[in-house]
């Protein structure tokens, strides 16, 4: 019987995700509930809270111990994101861009050089990282990338910008995707590794969003960039490639983040249900009500069983493009109805910033578009099924 058909049978933690999940209960109601509505009025990024989750090793989840990774695998990975997410998903947000996307882009493309030399830095947060590769002109269209590269003696020379980069700021170093080749070619774009103290790049502006307001999302900006060509992830020519293999496990942390606000407003709209009187009586035993709880209790399950089969399927070297766009596209959008329908059950109280769910209805929309558009998982899953 294949592993995954086990999970899906059982939902219940392993020792190893009851110890992760419990600690990060307990951290969260110390170091993150308090905050949480600060941080989101302000749009405040809080630096040393991810120092504090590197130091529980939350920040190098899948980074293997030889690197100063926790060196454990994606269902634990998941439970990761989903328990923090629940509590606030924009840390949940920043932490997983963190692990699947620069850290993740090293660890499975770097060389044993690369690898010694940053995944340490990355898997502790001594260094924040950020991923480039979405450009203004250039969201799903990728391979149309105006950012360039050219090569200069020993060194690439970068130039151009990037955007709706998460840690654009407040990193240390950024993996980025830029043109070496040309334009709609899959094998014109490098993947560098680029220090923020290198001259020529630079964080620009900030964006002023609708929620996920406590994770900092930004320009990237590059004049005349010089990169040593010690810092090209894999071959020249490979980085689209390799960004299509890191975004299949990004899909995972985006439907992992999903199921944290998922799990987070249903639990708060049930227990709210059940306090709550109407007409001498709780609201959940009106069936209007009773409904959705039992929607939303029904895409908590099927979003927690397609993310548990692809965080399987990862964790076996399985291809999972398939299982990880069903798992994102179906994930996120449950999220939106899951977080309206919360709201709804709150009623006017729910609309406010004194409970909850408001903030999981902001928080969910982004769900729907980062790491690939609820369209482009269509996309993505159509191809795979006609292929």
């Amino acid at each position: 019987m294949p592993s995954f058909i086990k999970i899906a049978m059982n939902f219940e933690y392993t020792e190893n995700q009851k110890m992760i999940a419990q600690t990060i209960r307990e951290f969260g109601e110390k170091n993150m509930r308090p905050f949480i509505m600060e941080w989101d009025e302000s749009q405040h990024f809080p630096v040393e809270l991810f120092k504090k989750l590197g130091e529980l090793g939350l920040m190098g989840v899948l980074v293997p111990e030889e690197y100063g990774g926790a060196g454990l695998g994606y269902l634990e990975y998941v439970t990761v994101i989903d328990e923090i997410a629940k509590i606030d998903p924009s840390i949940g947000l920043s932490v997983a861009a963190h692990n699947s996307l620069c850290t993740g882009h090293i660890l499975a493309f770097g060389n044993e050089v690369q690898k010694k030399k940053y995944l340490p830095k990355l898997a502790s947060a001594e260094w924040i990282g950020a991923w480039g590769l979405t450009e203004p002109n250039t969201g799903s269209d990728a391979m149309n990338m105006l950012t360039t590269a050219v090569r200069d003696g020993d060194d690439w020379v970068l130039n151009g910008s990037k955007c709706w980069i998460t840690h654009g700021i407040s990193s240390n170093i950024a993996v980025v995707i830029a043109r070496t080749g040309e334009r709609r070619d899959s094998h014109g774009m490098t993947a560098f590794i680029v220090e923020k103290t290198t001259p020529g790049f630079a964080g620009g502006r900030k964006e002023n969003k609708l929620g996920m307001r406590a994770s900092e999302t930004t320009e990237l900006l590059f004049e005349n960039c010089r990169v040593p060509h010690e810092n090209v992830l894999g071959e020249v020519g490979d980085g689209f490639i390799q960004s299509m293999k890191v975004l299949d496990g990004g899909r995972i942390s985006i439907a992992a983040l999903s199921l944290g606000i998922l799990r987070g407003a249903y639990e708060a709209a049930l227990k709210y249900a059940q306090e709550r009187h109407q007409f001498d009586q709780p609201i959940a035993s009106f069936q209007g009500i009773a409904f959705k709880l039992a929607d939303m209790k029904t895409d908590l399950e099927v979003s927690e069983l397609l993310t548990m089969q692809a965080a399987d399927l990862k964790n076996r070297g399985q291809k999972v493009s398939l299982k990880s766009a069903m798992a994102k596209y179906y994930a996120s959008e449950a999220a939106v109805r899951v977080s309206v329908d919360a709201v709804q059950i709150f009623g006017g109280y729910g609309y406010t910033k004194d409970f909850p769910v408001e903030k999981f209805y902001r928080d969910s929309k982004l769900c729907t578009i980062g790491e690939g558009t609820s369209e482009i998982q269509k996309l993505v899953i159509s191809r795979e099924i006609l292929h």
